[in-house]
């Protein structure tokens, strides 16, 4: 059982299950089985866990939440945690936001990715951290059918820093395949539609908004980083002919995560208005959803 695992168990305790009732943690698979590219002389440093944060990360991989068979739809989403790219904010912008997801049938992949601003780190946010996040959309879809996911309904969702590497990855070129790319690297990096929530600057203006994924984009009116980032977004996907939906939530700063901590009735349902976007864009039925161009996997 990985760390973050333990922490999944500790956490299920603190609310009242005992030990035996606790089950097992979700599995955490490797991006890359043989180590990230430039993460070499590090890659065997374990994981720190701090309160309900990870950080150090050498080997980005993802947590798998599997929705439960009774109502799994095929859907697929990878998490990407925020945390200005010095730690994870691995319960709150993770672990939640995927059971929220397993109740709309939704299995959910959390990402633990490279941090580059984290004190003694040599990696690079375009280069490094969303290379991770390409490679976990591309993972999810060579891995389709061990999941019960269709690889054209895999979506990629971001909170803040995270949400700045899904403005990357969705919004903009991926870079060209290198020659000794493996069968997992030729698949088709850009996510089939996208969530942004109070996303940060980085990777806004999109480079390549023009033929984006869906998108749906959501923030406070007082966050003084993301507010604006998302406005422009919106904007820019938009013109672009894009479809894409927009919440702004009056009185309301950064890092509301899923609702669970506000009393404001806005902020506590906005996962409703997530699941009838996903709903209403045919993501969570079997087939449906933006059929892909030719050739885009």
């Amino acid at each position: 059982m990985t760390i973050k695992c333990i922490l999944i168990a500790v956490l299920l305790a603190v609310a009242g299950r005992t030990e035996a009732q606790t089950p097992p943690g979700p599995p955490t698979v490797a991006l890359w089985p043989q180590g990230a590219p430039g993460s070499e002389e590090r890659r065997a440093e374990p994981e720190i866990v701090e309160n309900t944060y990870v950080r150090n990360v050498h080997q980005p991989s993802l947590t798998v939440f599997r929705a439960d068979p009774a109502h799994a739809n095929g859907a697929a989403v990878i998490v990407v945690p925020g945390g200005g790219h010095r730690m994870l904010v691995w319960v709150n912008e993770g672990v939640m936001p995927a059971r929220m997801l397993n109740r709309f049938g939704v299995t959910a992949f959390v990402l633990t990715y490279r941090l580059a601003r984290e004190a003694g780190s040599n990696y690079d946010i375009a280069r490094d951290a969303a290379a991770d996040a390409r490679r976990a959309v591309r993972w999810v879809r060579a891995h389709a059918a061990e999941y019960g996911v269709d690889p054209h309904r895999v979506g990629l969702m971001g909170f803040s820093a995270g949400g700045e590497l899904v403005s990357m990855v969705a919004d903009a070129p991926a870079p060209p395949t290198p020659a000794n790319a493996d069968t997992i690297d030729r698949l088709s990096a850009r996510p089939d539609f996208q969530v942004l929530v109070y996303p940060g600057p980085l990777g806004i203006p999109a480079t390549a908004a023009v033929g984006a994924p869906p998108a749906f984009l959501v923030a406070g009116t007082l966050d003084q980083c993301c507010a604006v980032p998302v406005l422009t977004l919106y904007q820019q996907l938009r013109t672009a002919g894009v479809s894409v939906e927009l919440h702004l939530f009056a009185d309301t700063d950064h890092a509301f995560n899923v609702g669970m901590h506000s009393e404001r009735l806005g902020v506590a349902h906005w996962p409703d208005r997530l699941a009838d976007w996903l709903s209403d864009g045919g993501w969570l039925r079997p087939g449906g959803g933006a059929k892909p161009a030719p050739g885009n996997y």
